[in-house]
Order: C-alpha cells, then structure tokens, then sequence
C-alpha cells in the first residue's frame, strides 16, 4: 500500500511539472529576438560611411561617391539623390525640412523636394555630422581643425566653431544643452554646452577601452554607451559627471552606436558582421542580450525609431557582368578582395569600403 501511495504522489507530481516545463519552453521560444527583417541591394561605385534614417520624414539618406542617395524608409526603394555632394554623412533638421552634409562644402537641401538650397564654406576634413534640436543646430565634425562647425538649421549660416581637443567620431544631444562626443584619438568623450559652445570636460574611458567609434545616449537617465575598437568593450558611463559603470564586450570593427530610449537597448553595429544589442535593466545595470549577424562590413547603423528598427549599410564586391554595367565612367579604385585581412576597425578596402563597383547593401534589423 505505501509503494502504491509513493506511486500516486510522484505521479501527481509529473503532471505538475510537466506543464510547467512546457510553458517555460514556450515562453522561451515565443521571446521576441532581433534578425534582419527586410533588405535590398543596388549596383553602384563609390565608397559609404554613415548612414542616416529621418524617422518622421521616412526616408534614408547614404552619401556614396558623389551624391547622397535617398531612399524610402519603409519599402527601401530609391527616391532621389543630392547630386554634386562628395560626403561622409548627413543630418536632418525635422523641423525646417532641411538636410546638410557632412562635405566641404556643406551641402543644403529641402528634404521634401530633395532640390539643393545652397552650399556652405566650411573648414577641415568634414566627417561625422549631428542635429542638435534644443539650438536647431548641425553639428559638422572633422578630424583636422576646426573639429566641430556649427550651422544653423534654419538658414545654414556658420554660427562658429569647437576646438574638441582630438578627432571626433560620433556624437548625441541630450536635448537638453549638452552635446557629447567621442574623441577617437584620446579615448574620451567631451561634453560639450551648446549655448556657449565651449567644451565643458572631457570623460577619460580610464584604459577600459580606446578608440571609440559609436556613441548612444540614455538622455533621461544620463547614461552614456562608448562603443571602443580596442578592446572591443562597451564602457558605460554616467552622462554628469564621467563616472564608469560597467563594461560590455562588443565585436570588432564598431564605427556606429545608440539608443533606443523605447527599448531601453543601446547597439553596436561592426565591421565583423555583428550588431550588438545591450539592454539597460537600471542605470546601473547593463548586460549584452543579443549578437545579430548581419553583414560584412555593416560597421555604421541608424535608428527608425517610429518602428524600433536598426538600419545598416555595407558594400560587398559585385560580380564582373554586373560590372560592366554599373562601371563609372572615369577610372575608380578597385575594390579590395573580400578576403583581404580586415584592419583594426574590421574593414576591409578603406574606411569607405572602397571606390569601384560594389553593391549596396541597406539592411534592416527588427523584432
């Protein structure tokens, strides 16, 4: 009788565990994971850098070779182009519809009809670019002096200039008066004020990474995510006063970051075919998520955040009959082998991605 009562009580057991073990495994498979959700490819020449999503205005700007081309946000087919504008990225003001390049000149442009408005003097070796919204102003950033000049976004008149202290990478406002920026060169971020356009201080990453090449920012709860090449780490920092927070390994080749303050997720995107996703539990506690294999390449990224989608953009060699056909008609670089060692940000065929014919690849990471 008692082995019958054991029995019977182990027996009730099971069927209790059972379907619990099959909720948990449901519940498991059902959780919502980032994977590439729409795509395209087009055949062109010239090399890419940044990228740039207008969430309001739906549309996608890629400054290759000699223009910017556009495209559709949501069905990534071309819109249009920004001829006669040689740049490294490109910035949006929503509220004046008016779109600038990072080039030299400046390119200005009404980003309903895309028509160019007019070009601006500026000096350096343009490269990142930013909106500021509190001042309405553009952020055009260069590695050689002047590092930061600033444009309003009304009118595009140069309102002056930064000495940043080192080269800069990427940026983001607060929103609130302070802009940051990594200083690539000196493995910190300087704080900017955007009234006086002075540098206020400079966070030092404190040898827990170097070589910062992405940039997010939780704005409401002043955190900072410094996307650093070596080593491959996240450093979190405290957006007031520098302090470091934590450190999260990344993957090689970072030249793009941010946050999605609707997720709570900062990400990374690499050369190496990585797009790192970090989630913010707290202010103080950060933890890595997800890897998403992207692409090759895919080293510079954007935020939609109408849709909570990340977009990359890489260039991939193109097949000899495909060409002929999108051939330039004067001579460009040709492109490295992809089997080229990759340098230390993972890229392979120059910070651009190389000259020659290559297909554009626009990916789209979603849930």
């Amino acid at each position: 009788m008692k082995n019958s009562l054991r029995f019977l009580f182990v027996a009730g057991l099971l069927m209790q565990v059972v379907p619990l073990s099959r909720v948990l495994a449901q519940s498991s498979t059902t959780t919502p994971v980032y994977k590439i959700v729409n795509s395209a490819q087009f055949p062109g020449s010239g090399g890419i850098d940044y990228v740039t999503a207008d969430s309001a205005g739906r549309r996608i700007y890629v400054p290759r070779g000699s223009e910017v081309l556009v495209f559709d946000l949501d069905t990534l087919k071309s819109v249009g182009t920004i001829a006669n504008t040689r740049a490294r990225g490109a910035a949006i003001d929503p509220v004046s519809h008016h779109g600038f390049s990072s080039s030299s000149p400046v390119t200005m442009w009404d980003t309903t009809t895309l028509a160019t408005i007019k070009t601006i003097a500026v000096e350096g070796r343009p490269d990142g670019i930013l909106f500021e919204p509190l001042t309405e102003r553009i952020y055009v950033f260069s590695h050689v002096a002047p590092n930061a000049t600033v444009i309003d976004g009304k009118d595009g008149t140069v309102v002056g200039t930064i000495d940043l202290g080192g080269q800069p990478e990427q940026a983001a406002s607060d929103g609130r008066g302070h802009v940051y920026v990594d200083i690539e060169d000196k493995d910190n971020v300087a704080v900017v004020d955007v009234n006086t356009l002075k540098v206020t201080a400079h966070y030092d990453l404190a040898g827990k990474g170097g070589g910062p090449g992405g940039l997010g920012l939780d704005a409401k709860n002043n955190v900072l995510f410094v996307m650093c090449h070596t080593p491959q780490t996240c450093v979190v920092l405290n957006a007031v006063d520098g302090k470091i927070l934590a450190s999260l390994p990344i993957g090689r080749g970072t030249d793009g970051g941010g946050f999605n303050p609707n997720t709570m997720e900062a990400f990374s995107s690499q050369g190496d075919g990585t797009l790192t996703i970090i989630k913010e539990n707290s202010p103080t506690s950060f933890e890595v998520t997800q890897t998403v294999q992207t692409k090759s390449r895919a080293k510079t990224c954007t935020l939609d955040t109408k849709k909570d989608q990340i977009v990359l953009i890489a260039t991939e060699p193109m097949p000899a009959s495909a060409q002929a056909a999108a051939a330039p008609a004067a001579p460009a670089t040709p492109l490295t082998p992809a089997a080229a060692p990759a340098d230390e940000k993972g890229q392979r065929g120059g910070k651009k991605g190389g000259g020659g014919p290559a297909f554009l690849d626009i990916l789209v990471v979603g849930r």
